[in-house]
């Protein structure tokens, strides 16, 4: 019975850092640093002002062209020094067509469908200006974005700069809505708090910008293009900066099963990713930045969900020596965990009603991102994820 106490306290504490300790220390570890005035901000030059490349990838956006154009031609950043590519391969759906009417937009097409990893390989041969800005063509960019992204290159020490996804939010909504909304808020405080201490751990692939010089030829079956990207830009030396004052912002998946249908592909991408860049375990190596790695990305697509599964039957047994009626520890814990369960059958009860109460839906969230773990792995080892476009429906 003791070795099933030890190794609950293992797993309960693996589950907590992960979730929770990692925010905490590295709060913490901010707080001492500034205290100390320990490490320096990253350069702000605003008239650092180099030529830069929006690029988009893109397949069957028809509907979302007009918006995205008008979005990207207000950008505060000099007109002449705003290079707009679209790579549209695999569009049958007219987006070619539509994005030829725009003077100021060049578009590179071809009628086989490779993937957005294949078109950003390709699309990068037409890239001539030293950055290059990433952004997908259904997210719009506060108007700033582009001049704040720039900024931070102006410290040679920064390879990659991640811009922040928002997803909109309204006064109600359905479980996927107030589940994303909040899950991407205590993301981008971790970010901030990344970026602070060193490096953030990969970028969000609905903005992040890299030296063009950088760019790495990705493996055609690549599944998370940003973070694969943006991490091999970390191993060369350079640091992943971070503003959430640049932003991309997009509405919620349309339901949870789009949002898990999303997750998963996540997933199966996360565990292709640790095995490409298993270098960076190694924390002898890479040190500051293999410890954020680990803490805020290997744990939570590896072992965190696992100790998950393992922990119901375990607490199970505990519980019933000690009394499950008792008011022991663990019969306690026990009640907890059960109560947690029964919060995220509630929200999947709630799933689609709109609600004020946001906070019913975090247990159910919190289940279906392990879940789609649990199932991204499966996933990954049959290899039947598809790199082509999979694009979550939308709330309206």
């Amino acid at each position: 019975m003791q070795i099933l106490q030890i190794t609950f306290w293992i797993l309960l504490f693996i589950i907590v850092y992960t979730y929770v300790g990692y925010g905490i220390l590295l709060y913490l570890i901010i707080k001492i640093r500034r205290a100390f005035k320990i490490g320096q901000k990253p350069i702000l030059n605003p008239d650092y002002e180099p030529e830069v490349t929006l690029f988009i990838a893109a397949y069957n956006e028809k509907d979302y062209v007009e918006a995205k154009m008008k979005n990207s031609l207000e950008l505060d950043y000099p007109k002449e020094k705003l290079n707009i590519i679209w790579v549209t391969d695999g569009s049958d759906d007219g987006t070619p067509d539509l994005l030829r009417q725009y003077p100021n937009t060049t578009v590179h097409h071809l009628d086989a469908r490779n993937g957005k990893i294949g078109a950003m390989n390709r699309g990068m041969a037409f890239v001539k200006t030293p950055i290059v800005i990433f952004s997908d063509a259904n997210t719009g960019l506060g108007k700033e974005s582009i001049r704040r992204i720039v900024n931070l290159f102006a410290s040679p020490k920064v390879g990659c700069v991640s811009g922040e996804k928002r997803i909109i939010s309204k006064e109600t909504d359905v479980a996927s809505g107030a589940g994303e909304g909040l899950y991407w808020k205590y993301e981008s405080t971790l970010k901030k708090w990344d970026a602070e201490l060193y490096s953030v751990v990969g970028a969000a692939g609905e903005l992040f910008a890299i030296r063009t010089e950088l760019y790495r030829h990705v493996e055609p079956d690549t599944l998370l293009d940003d973070f694969i990207i943006s991490l091999r830009v970390a191993q060369d030396g350079y640091t992943i900066q971070y503003d959430p004052e640049a932003y991309a912002i997009e509405t919620a998946s349309a339901n949870v099963k789009e949002e898990l249908k999303r997750k998963i592909r996540i997933s199966a991408g996360g565990i292709q990713a640790i095995v490409r860049l298993r270098s960076l375990l190694n924390i002898f190596k890479y040190g500051t930045l293999s410890f954020q790695y680990i803490s805020h990305r290997v744990l939570r697509w590896t072992l965190t969900p696992l100790c998950l599964v393992i922990l119901i039957p375990l607490l199970s047994i505990l519980a019933f020596n000690e009394g499950v009626f008792s008011f022991g520890l663990y019969a306690t814990l026990f009640w907890l965990q059960l109560l947690f369960y029964v919060a995220a059958l509630t929200g999947w009860f709630l799933e689609n009603r709109e609600t004020r109460i946001k906070m019913l839906f975090v247990p159910y969230y919190f289940f279906i991102m392990n879940l789609s773990v649990v199932l991204g792995f499966f996933r990954y080892m049959k290899k039947s994820q598809s790199v082509n476009w999979e694009r979550s429906k939308r709330a309206s």
